[in-house]
C-alpha cells in the first residue's frame, strides 16, 4: 500500500453511521414505495430504476429512504461468500427504501468517495476484510456495528475519485451495452410476434384454417422435427480424468445459461476433452445451435456462439436447410407454455426429445423465413458483439480492481 494511504474505521467515514432497513411486510403489494430486498443485492451491482417489490410507506419511515451513493450490504447469506455483499444505489426516478436484511452505509462525501468504497468492498482486499467479521450460525452474517468498526484502506480523496472513475467508466460501457441488447431483443421479439404469431405482413394473401388456427395461405403445420434436428447430451463419468483434465471443448449445463442476460452462449464453466466428447452421442455441436434447457427448469434458451457439447439437461435444436436459428429461438420462447405442457416427471418436470419433436409449428415458406432472418440477424449480431465487448471490459475491470485497490497501479488525480 502506498505510504500516503492510511487506514481508518469505516464508520468514521460515514454520515450518521450504519442503519438496518425496514421490516419487510409479510404480504408484498403491487402499490406503494419500491423496496430493495436481498434479491436485488445479489442480482445487481448497481441498483437504480429496476423492478422491485412495493410496500406501504409512512412519513415516519422517511429516514429509510435511499440516496444516490448509498452503499447496501447483505446482512446474511446462505453461502459464506455472500455475506456482506456490497451494492450501490445509483438513484431512481421515484423514492426507494430497503428491507431489514440489508445494512445501509451513507458515506460522508466530505471525507470519502462512495463509489470508491463500492469498488473497494467488491475487491479481493475488501472481501477479505468483510470475511473477518462474518459470523456463521444458521446462515453466514455480518452486523452493522462490526461493519462500522471495520478498518479499511483510505487513500487521499482525489485518488479515491480517480480510481472510481476509471472503474466506473468500464461499468458504464457494460451497462450501456446491456441496455442496447435489451432494446434489440425487444425489437426482435416484436418482429417475430408480428410475423409468425399475428401474421401481419401476410394477411393480404388470405388465411386458411389449420390445427393451430388461422395461418396464411400456402403455409404448412409441421412438427418441429421437420424444421430441425433435435438431439440431447449426457455427462461422461466425472471420475474419469481423461474426459475432463485439460479439456479444450466447452461443455454446457443449464447452469451456464441461468445467468445470461441475452440468449448468447460464449463460454462454459467446464471444459471436456476429445475423449469426453466421444462419450456423448450428439458430439460437439456447431456454432448456431439453439439450446433449450429441458428440466430444472425448462426454458433457459441460448444460441451457441462456440462449438459446445451438452449434458442431459438440454434439448439441442439444429436448423435444417433455410430454417433460421433465430426463428427457432423465438419460436421456442413464444411457445414456452406449450413445451412445458408436454413435459412429465415425478421428481421434476422434464421435456423429452420424443415429446418435443412432434410439437406443431406454423412453418413459413422459405422466402418468409429468409426475409425474417435478414431483418433480425443484424440485431442479433450486434447483441453478440456487445456481449463479447462487455466480457472483455469486465475482465479488464476485474484485473484492474485489486491492483488499484492495493495501490499497485496508480492513477492520476483529477481523472
Amino acid at each position: 500500500m502506498p505510504s500516503e494511504w492510511r487506514e481508518a474505521e469505516f464508520g468514521s467515514l460515514l454520515e450518521g453511521g450504519t442503519r438496518n432497513g425496514l421490516t419487510r411486510p409479510t404480504r408484498v403489494r403491487g402499490a406503494g414505495t419500491k423496496m430493495v430486498n436481498m434479491g436485488e443485492i445479489f442480482a445487481y451491482r448497481r441498483i437504480g430504476d429496476i423492478p422491485m417489490d412495493r410496500v406501504p410507506f409512512s412519513d415516519s419511515d422517511k429516514p429509510f429512504l435511499l440516496e444516490r451513493g448509498d452503499l447496501l450490504f447483505a446482512r446474511q447469506s446462505l453461502v459464506l461468500a455472500g455475506a456482506g455483499k456490497c451494492a450501490i444505489f445509483q438513484g431512481a426516478s421515484e423514492p426507494v427504501t430497503f428491507e431489514g436484511h440489508i445494512i445501509r452505509a451513507r458515506v460522508d462525501r466530505g471525507k470519502a468517495d462512495p463509489w470508491f468504497y463500492f469498488y473497494y468492498f467488491g475487491s479481493p482486499l475488501g472481501r477479505e476484510r468483510i470475511g473477518s467479521i462474518v459470523e456463521q450460525v444458521a446462515a453466514a452474517g455480518v452486523r452493522a456495528s462490526d461493519l462500522a468498526r471495520l478498518r479499511v484502506a483510505c487513500p487521499p480523496q482525489p485518488v479515491q475519485t480517480a480510481i472510481a472513475r476509471v472503474l466506473g467508466a468500464l461499468d458504464d460501457k457494460i451497462e450501456l451495452n446491456r441496455k442496447m441488447n435489451e432494446t434489440l431483443e425487444q425489437m426482435a421479439r416484436a418482429i417475430f410476434k408480428s410475423w409468425f404469431v399475428d401474421f401481419e405482413p401476410f394477411r393480404d394473401k388470405g388465411m386458411a384454417d389449420s390445427p393451430l388456427g388461422k395461418i396464411p395461405n400456402g403455409w404448412k403445420v409441421e412438427p418441429i422435427a421437420e424444421l430441425a434436428d433435435v438431439v440431447g447430451g449426457s455427462t461422461p463419468s466425472t471420475g474419469e480424468p481423461r474426459f475432463w483434465t485439460d479439456g479444450q471443448h466447452c461443455w454446457a449445463t443449464p447452469k451456464d445459461l441461468a445467468p445470461l442476460d441475452v440468449p448468447v452462449l460464449l463460454d462454459t464453466e467446464r471444459r471436456i476433452t476429445d475423449a469426453g466428447v466421444q462419450q456423448i452421442s450428439s458430439g460437439l455441436l456447431p456454432v448456431g445451435t439453439v439450446l433449450l434447457s429441458s428440466r430444472a427448469p425448462i426454458g433457459y434458451l441460448a444460441i451457441a456462439e462456440t462449438p459446445v457439447a451438452i449434458n442431459q439437461g438440454f434439448i439441442a435444436v439444429l436448423p435444417r436447410g433455410a430454417v433460421s436459428n433465430l426463428f427457432l429461438l423465438h419460436w421456442s420462447r413464444y411457445n414456452h407454455e406449450v413445451i412445458v405442457g408436454r413435459a412429465n416427471g415425478t421428481t421434476f418436470l422434464e421435456i423429452s426429445k420424443s415429446n418435443f419433436r412432434p410439437i406443431p409449428v406454423a412453418a413459413p415458406p422459405t422466402d418468409a423465413m429468409k426475409a425474417f432472418d435478414a431483418h433480425v440477424r443484424p440485431m442479433y449480431n450486434r447483441v453478440v458483439a456487445n456481449t463479447r465487448q462487455s466480457r472483455t471490459l469486465a475482465a479488464i475491470r476485474d484485473t484492474l480492481l485489486p491492483k488499484l485497490m492495493s495501490g499497485e497501479v496508480a492513477v492520476k488525480e483529477g481523472l
